[in-house]
Parts: C-alpha cells; sequence; structure tokens
C-alpha cells in the first residue's frame, strides 16, 4: 500500500510514520534523504540549497522505483503539499492520503520552538491551500429548476 503523508511542518508526519511502519516498509522523507546526502554536522531542519536539489532527485528516484513494489511493501512517502498532478499521480497507484495537522497553533509553536524561522511561511501557505480546498469542496452545483 502507498500511504501519502501530507501535512505542515512541525506536524508530526514522520512521528505518524515512525508509529506505524516496519523496518521492512519503505519510507521516503525529504528531510531523511537531504540528511543522508549532506556533510557531517550539517543541521537537520535547514537545508543547503544544492543538498536540497540533489534530495528532490533522489527523492523522484525512489517514488518511481518504490511504487513499484506496492504490492509487496507498504510505501510511506511525505509530501507536504501535493500538486493536484501529484495527488492524480498517487491515487493512480492506489494511495491513501492522510493529512497530519495538530492545529495552526500547534504547528506555530514547533516551528518557533524547534524549526527554521523561515517553515513558519510554508506552514502558512499549507493552511491556505487546506482552507481553499475545504471552501471548494463545500460548492455544489445544481440546477435551478427543472426546465
Amino acid at each position: 500500500m502507498l500511504y501519502v503523508i501530507t501535512g505542515p511542518p512541525a506536524a508530526g508526519k514522520s512521528s505518524w510514520i515512525e508509529a506505524r511502519a516496519r523496518p521492512t516498509d519503505v519510507v521516503i522523507d525529504l528531510d531523511r534523504i537531504t540528511a543522508a546526502l549532506s556533510g557531517p554536522g550539517a543541521p537537520s531542519w535547514t537545508q543547503d540549497g544544492i543538498a536540497l536539489k540533489v534530495a528532490h532527485r533522489a527523492r523522484y528516484a525512489a517514488i518511481d522505483e518504490a511504487v513499484k513494489h506496492v504490492d509487496q511493501v507498504d510505501v510511506y512517502l511525505i509530501h507536504t503539499m501535493p500538486s493536484p498532478k501529484w495527488v492524480a499521480r498517487y491515487r493512480r497507484h492506489g494511495a491513501e492520503i492522510i493529512a497530519v495537522d495538530p492545529g495552526r497553533d500547534i504547528v506555530m509553536q514547533r516551528i518557533r520552538d524547534m524549526r527554521s524561522p523561515a517553515l513558519q511561511a510554508v506552514a502558512t501557505r499549507w493552511y491556505r491551500q487546506r482552507d481553499k480546498q475545504r471552501t471548494a469542496s463545500r460548492v455544489t452545483r445544481q440546477a435551478s429548476r427543472t426546465w
């Protein structure tokens, strides 16, 4: 099974996966990939631009390979804000998309306490996108009358 875990920074996406994934499962997490590709002592949450570019390419390759094996292992993929194109791609592979969100106030406090202040902008963007999607999904269309 493919599980796509979404949510703002500091929401607990990695913790959600750690509570569920088995040692034989595949976990694709950009933070973990970037850390693995960075030199010793590199900060874990603020990543160098070049290391992050390399990590993105490795992540895409990992996704391409992992989806070939979802019938044999569970694949957990963190994708903070997947575009509609990515969501469609994940759904074609039968993904279950899970949003981890403890709430805006908790997320912003965690970012202030533990992460780079730049992630506040990412979290704000995540909440705006979520709010737009909720508003759009509440709109129903119906004819005004039967002709």
